[in-house]
């Protein structure tokens, strides 16, 4: 399959690698102007791997249009940027491939819906979600993923094509849920975080489990199956998210709690406002999500939220 990968950071660039790495032919795509992409024309590596000379690098983003297939790996609030850059190039019967997580803020929009909206009808729209980070695939340490998509056939070809000896794929069969549950998934990882960083960490289990319940609503609440949440894009990426020390959104969670900057991209900071948003849309009570929008948002004092989660009305614990 030819394949053009858009997005040259940590994920994109593994991808990229996988891909490559079971026979596809794979170019990656970066902006000139990125740091990253320079490194990559000039050493073929970053701080993580080594792209192959059989990776074809561009700087010009009309390259995509030769491609089969396009995959899309950019933070989640460019993507609408990134589709408006991509209109005048007309690309049509490609299939789009999102490897992001993410809601838009302001709109509530899943990334499947913002591609979708502005692509031509003849292209395909699949997202590629789950747990695993960069470090631990480019050791040789497997994983199980999901790829999703309204067009059954599109899907099936995707996980028949990317399934290898690192990523064991599963057919999604609930795309609302196995995008929001994504997504959400790293809001939980910056709360993980706040408790690592509280010296709270024995209250990751309860976080996990009650995370999972809140999700499980506002999935079923949006349309979608509540089943999902449980699934490998949400419960199933928690070890990745809310324990691992390459967590982006753990280390953002445990740094902010210590007054300490941390510059990497936390897409968890951004969901939180979009999920709030949607929460008040469906009428879904999420106590936790709210209690980490407090904290980042309206400065709140940690220990204070805390104990208003613990002082909520006691009810059952499967209760809707």
């Amino acid at each position: 399959m030819k394949i053009a990968v858009i997005g040259c950071g940590r994920w994109g660039s593994l991808i990229t690698w996988y891909l490559d790495r079971i026979g596809h032919q794979v170019t990656l795509y970066g902006r000139e102007s990125s740091a990253r992409m320079q490194r990559f024309l000039s050493e073929r590596r970053n701080d993580l791997l080594e792209l192959p000379a059989s990776v074809g690098l561009t700087t010009d983003i009309a390259d995509v249009a030769r491609a089969e297939t396009v995959i899309i790996s950019v933070g989640s609030q460019g993507l609408q940027a990134l589709m408006d850059q991509l209109k005048p190039l007309e690309l049509r019967e490609k299939i789009f491939v999102l490897c992001m997580k993410g809601l838009e803020i302001g709109t509530g929009r899943r990334l499947s819906q913002i591609a979708a909206e502005n692509l031509d009808g003849s292209n395909a729209v699949a997202v590629w979600l789950g747990p695993g980070h960069v470090q631990e695939f480019y050791r040789g340490i497997p994983n199980c993923m999901v790829i999703d998509s309204e067009n059954e056939a599109v899907k099936r070809r995707l996980v028949e094509a990317f399934s290898g000896d690192l990523i064991r794929f599963y057919y999604g069969s609930d795309l609302i849920g196995n995008e929001v549950g994504a997504a959400a998934k790293n809001v939980v990882g910056i709360a993980a975080g706040m408790l690592d960083g509280a010296g709270l960490g024995s209250l990751k289990g309860a976080l996990m489990s009650r995370g999972t319940r809140e999700v499980a609503r506002l999935i079923r609440a949006m349309g979608g199956k509540e089943l999902s949440a449980y699934g490998l894009c949400h419960l199933g990426d928690y070890e990745a998210t809310v324990f691992s020390p390459y967590s982006h959104n753990r280390r953002f969670g445990e740094a902010f709690i210590r007054g300490e900057t941390y510059d990497e991209l936390a897409e968890g900071y951004y969901t939180v406002r979009a999920m709030v948003e949607l929460g008040r849309r469906c009428g879904v009570e999420l106590p936790i999500t709210a209690a980490v929008y407090r904290i980042l948002y309206e400065n709140a004092r940690p220990r204070a939220v805390l104990q208003e989660l613990l002082h909520r009305d006691l009810k059952g614990e499967f209760d809707a």
